[in-house]
């Protein structure tokens, strides 16, 4: 019999199915409710819901048998980790498919990364889809290998595991109807859009919306989510290692129920995955607030699948995947039993990793001359950090000044940063300041810094900044922590400078020393790295740094570091 003729027999109810889920109380995400009924898993499919009998069984003994998870949007590469790990990291939770947005390879490697990357994802037990990266660079402002073009887009678009546009960050250009993001938009395959509008309301949010763009992610407001609800977008929540708008955004499933809304973990850390979980953290943290687990649930799998289109998951129903999970309560929201597919996933085997896509980082050698910021006897443009945010404050304060250069001050909470450029060795370095790390002496540095990932590199002594820098080019791309001659911290990502070669524990163990010593010379900060590799985004307001200098996001243009120009 074929697939589909084995699987209607099944249903039928004439011939026994692979496995049936037995005793457990089955979720129907359509209409929120909680059956006492058998699920028959035929060739990795849902057959039926109801009475069945099966070659093997498995007993769920009264527990919540539920759809696997999905994440609406999310990076891979900011896991750091090659993508069998990845998996390994995320399927013990409850995560079965996801849809990513490769454009932080795509800003390194161009079109052969993210070809690379999909490659790599094929054999994996979880299941990859894609959006082809619509902004690389992200702005004008930004300096990446180099720009994909519509063609690029085109080629990128007709790879099956690819299901739209990613996130369209050039807002600005977006509303303001620049040809060339309209081009994009216009392009076969592209009706189905990612979006990127933080802080964007009113008529500017509905320009935006009719352009054709369907979900935002950077909503941070409940007056932001609500507007773009009423523009008829999807709004994926986003609960990530240094934006955590879960808590602000909640309110609104009260107030309007849960449809069309998503959860997504976007940018989130090993360390933080590891500690708090994946999806099924949101799903926790949603109820917690006293969001019912069944619409929860529904968020967290059925509503992601609804918005991209993935009919064939995200529900317990006949004709849907068998990606189950088995939960022993409906508070922690650990499976204790993970189908994918209708059978427990087996680890996947590392994917090689092509030599082009290591050795990405090419700089002219740095001194500490290089980093030194004159006085010009007025107020300073500041980058301000808003704890739990990616967002920044744009601030204007007096220079701390010394042998006539503007210098940090620790006790000001004032730190220097720079972005330097690091893929086709330029020379070109952006210089400016920071408030809010709570460095009091030393620098860390990384080469991960949304969204071009050239080195980004925060500090209190312009020696150990040129230190910390030159320790990446060295590493071939990493995060380091440098105090005088010493380097106290460093985590390896020798992989287009975003990635790591080692196994998770390895990553964790490095990442964990790496905070430890961030905190050694003073941050205050979270997640410090997290925290610094947005400050070189230049479509998240206020105030950003690239490699090209200060960019003002709201009026989006380049600034001088004087505060009166």
């Amino acid at each position: 019999m074929t697939d589909l003729t084995r699987r209607l027999a099944v249903a039928r109810g004439d011939e026994p199915a692979d496995l049936v889920v037995r005793g457990g109380l089955v979720l129907s995400v359509h209409t929120r409710e909680w059956l006492e009924a058998d699920v028959a898993v035929c060739d990795g499919w849902i057959a039926g819901v109801g009475e069945y009998r099966g070659r093997d069984t498995l007993d769920a003994g009264g527990r919540y048998v539920v759809p696997g998870l999905i994440d609406a949007h999310l990076h891979l590469e900011s896991s750091m980790l090659l993508v069998d790990e990845f998996a390994n990291l995320v399927l013990p939770f409850g995560t079965t498919s996801v849809v990513a947005d490769p454009h932080e390879i795509a800003n390194v490697l161009g079109t052969d990364g993210v070809h690379w990357l999909a490659d790599a994802c094929a054999e994996l037990p979880l299941d990859v889809f894609f959006m082809a990266p619509s902004c690389v660079p992200a702005s004008r402002f930004e300096s990446p290998r180099r720009a994909l073009t519509t063609g690029d887009l085109e080629g990128l678009l007709r790879r099956r595991s690819v299901l739209g546009l990613a996130e369209m960050m050039n807002f600005p250009g977006v509303i303001a109807g620049d040809p060339d993001e309209l081009a994009k938009l216009g392009l076969e395959g592209a009706a189905h859009v990612d979006g990127h509008a933080p802080g964007v309301l009113g008529r500017r949010l509905q320009a935006y919306a009719a352009a054709g763009i369907g979900s935002d992610h950077e909503a941070t407001t409940q007056q932001e989510g609500r507007e773009r609800l009423r523009a008829g977008m999807w709004l994926l929540i986003r609960e990530a290692s240094g934006a955590r708008n879960l808590d602000a955004l909640l309110p609104l499933v009260h107030e309007f129920g849960p449809g069309r809304i998503a959860f997504c973990t976007d940018d989130r850390e090993p360390g933080h995955i590891a500690r708090e979980g994946h999806v099924n953290s949101m799903v926790r943290r949603a109820v917690e607030s006293g969001v019912d687990a069944r619409d929860a649930l529904a968020m967290a799998s059925c509503n992601a699948a609804a918005w991209h289109g993935l009919g064939d998951r995200g529900a317990i129903a006949p004709g849907r995947r068998a990606d189950l999970l088995v939960l022993p309560d409906l508070e922690r929201f650990l499976p204790e039993v993970v189908l994918k597919d209708g059978v427990v996933p087996v680890p996947p085997v590392a994917p090689p990793v092509p030599e082009w896509a290591r050795r990405t980082v090419r700089i002219q050698p740095i001194s500490p001359n290089d980093l030194h910021t004159p006085d010009d006897g007025g107020s300073i443009r500041v980058i301000g950090l808003v704890p739990g945010q990616i967002v920044t404050e744009a601030l204007a304060l007096p220079a701390t000044v010394r042998d006539g250069l503007a210098v940090a001050d620790p006790s000001r909470n004032l730190a220097k940063i720079a972005v330097a450029e690091r893929h086709l060795g330029t020379g070109r370095v952006g210089l400016g300041f920071v408030q809010g790390f709570g460095l009091q002496r030393g620098a860390i540095a990384s080469t991960v810094a949304h969204d071009a990932h050239n080195i980004v590199c925060v500090g209190v002594d312009d020696g150990d900044m040129a230190r910390a820098i030159g320790r990446l080019a060295e590493l071939g791309g990493g995060m380091v922590a440098v105090e005088g001659r010493g380097v106290r911290a460093e985590l390896p990502l020798p992989v287009a400078g975003l990635l790591s070669d080692q196994p998770l524990d390895v990553v964790l163990a490095q990442s964990e020393a790496l905070s430890d010593a961030a905190a050694a010379l003073g941050s205050t900060v979270e997640a410090p790295f997290h925290a610094m590799s947005f400050l070189a985004l230049s479509v998240i307001p206020s105030l950003k740094i690239t490699d090209q200098g200060l960019v003002d996001v709201d009026q989006f243009r380049l600034v001088s570091l004087a505060a009166g120009d």
